[in-house]
């Protein structure tokens, strides 16, 4: 009898791993992201996912009436706000500017949605 586990464990696996290599390729593309290896690549695919269940839904909250004003645009703001904290706690991971920031999250987003592809079993 199986209760389910070893899926849940081998798609949160999954879900690490297919951020990790979004994560190393795009800061490979952009010049203004530095990570320093495939190590600090999976550090902060899983700081990242630490800081996007933890820091970035008491943001969203706090800042649901800018969130509201600017028709949602804001929560791009709280993605980077949440991305220096990742490179504040992470050595080996660097960020240039805001811009840097804002073009690495959309990024690592698009290629995160072509690689992972729900409801396959």
């Amino acid at each position: 009898m199986s209760n389910g586990n070893g899926s849940f464990l081998g798609g949160v696996l999954g879900s690490l791993i297919i951020s990790t290599i979004s994560i190393f390729a795009v800061s490979y593309i952009l010049s203004g992201i530095q990570i320093d290896s495939l190590v600090t690549a999976v550090v902060v695919a899983v700081v990242m996912a630490v800081l996007n269940v933890t820091l970035k839904p008491l943001l969203i909250l706090i800042t649901i009436p800018l969130t509201i004003i600017t028709f949602g645009l804001f929560l791009l703001v709280v993605n980077v706000i949440v991305l220096y904290a990742a490179a504040a706690l992470i050595g080996g991971f660097h960020i240039e500017g805001f811009w840097w920031a804002l073009a690495f999250s959309i990024l690592v987003s698009l290629v995160n949605s072509i690689l992972f592809k729900p409801g396959k079993n």
